[in-house]
């Protein structure tokens, strides 16, 4: 297919969006209130319920089939020097979930989610049975001198990511948590803020794998550099996106637009997922009702970026890991607020006055 036949075929996914189901979300909050509690005294646990409600149009979803989607992609942006980690580490950590060692390995299996590992541009030859090979590019390349991709290669990207989306579905999953290996992809995603959510450097770039304060300095001269140098369209999402973006960042994008064009709710990590997420709700906005924030990233930016969304994460416990390990830590409140709508008493039914 050629660019515009891909860009139609993205337009079409998006049209199919369906509104979130406002009547839903109602009735869950109706519920809500003849439990045996004063109202709204389980604060975003009931919103959480109300909002899965609205987002699936079922009134208590069996959210029971669950996946972490781990996209996994180089950053030729790493020739700057910007992370304190080498870009070999990708292919190395992609190999350590899929082996089931890293940390969103670990809490996923505690939360009984499947984790779905895919290599959409790493720049290495990866082989494994339970990997997910979709590569779009070899590594992006070094948007502090070029685009980072083509218009197409992130279109293409993002395409990926639904079709995943689509096929984990069409095995059963109706929930969905957004995860990312890349060295070099903090970088990207402070850029894409900057540019989306006009935002300065300073306020969007951290520390990432924790690099020190002179490294710090340049990576904000990098990233100014590379908007500059690649003049962004802050109106157009994947103008963005290929500019200074990366392969699993548009990875996720069609993730979550996957997920939502499917009714499915999707828990969005930190900040390179909540930067796809940004992404995502500039060319879906019917995206947003079906995302959940999971956690307050200790990233500097991240608070802002998920306030350009309209998102409230759910725990804060200073974690900037990645991977996916927040999004799956908090699949445990989703699935405290539907017990406590579906087993919690009524006061009818547990005869209490409620005056």
């Amino acid at each position: 297919m050629n660019i515009t036949e891909l860009e139609e075929r993205l337009s079409a996914i998006v049209s199919s969006i369906a509104p979130f189901d406002e009547d839903a979300a109602r009735r869950a909050k109706q519920h809500s209130d003849q439990l045996t509690k004063p109202p709204g005294s389980l604060g975003k646990l009931e919103a959480i319920a109300a909002q899965l409600a609205g987002a699936t149009g079922q009134l208590w979803p069996d959210l029971s089939k669950r996946a972490v989607i781990v996209m996994a992609g180089d950053h030729g942006v790493c020739e700057e020097g910007i992370s304190a980690f080498p870009q070999a580490v990708t292919p190395q950590m992609v190999h350590n979930f899929l082996n089931g060692g890293a940390a969103v390995n670990v809490l996923a299996r505690q939360a009984g989610a499947e984790v779905v590992c895919v290599d959409i541009g790493v720049a290495a030859e990866l082989k494994h049975d339970s990997l997910v090979s979709r590569k779009v590019v070899w590594g992006t390349r070094n948007m502090a001198k070029e685009p980072a991709m083509t218009r197409l290669e992130a279109l293409e990207a993002i395409l990926t990511g639904i079709a995943v989306a689509e096929a984990q579905i069409a095995k059963g999953t109706r929930l969905f948590a957004t995860g990312e290996m890349g060295i070099g992809n903090t970088t990207a995603s402070a850029a894409i803020t900057s540019v989306l959510a006009n935002l300065s450097p300073e306020l969007t770039v951290g520390r990432g794998t924790g690099i020190n304060d002179g490294v710090l300095a340049h990576k904000i001269e990098v990233v100014k550099r590379a908007i500059e140098r690649n003049q962004p369209n802050p109106d157009d999402g994947l103008d963005v996106l290929a500019k200074v973006g990366g392969a699993e960042i548009a990875g996720l994008v069609g993730v979550i637009i996957g997920a939502a064009a499917n009714r499915c709710p999707v828990v969005i990590d930190g900040y390179i997922s909540t930067t796809a997420a940004l992404v995502a709700s500039r060319l879906a906005p019917r995206t947003v009702p079906y995302m959940l924030a999971s956690h307050l990233s200790h990233e500097l930016g991240h608070a802002r970026l998920m306030e350009a969304i309209g998102l409230s994460p759910l725990i804060h416990l200073e974690m900037r890991l990645g991977e996916g390990t927040g999004a799956v830590l908090s699949f445990h409140l989703l699935d405290a607020s539907l017990l406590l709508m579906q087993e919690m008493a009524t006061f009818d039914s547990a005869g209490i006055s409620k005056s």
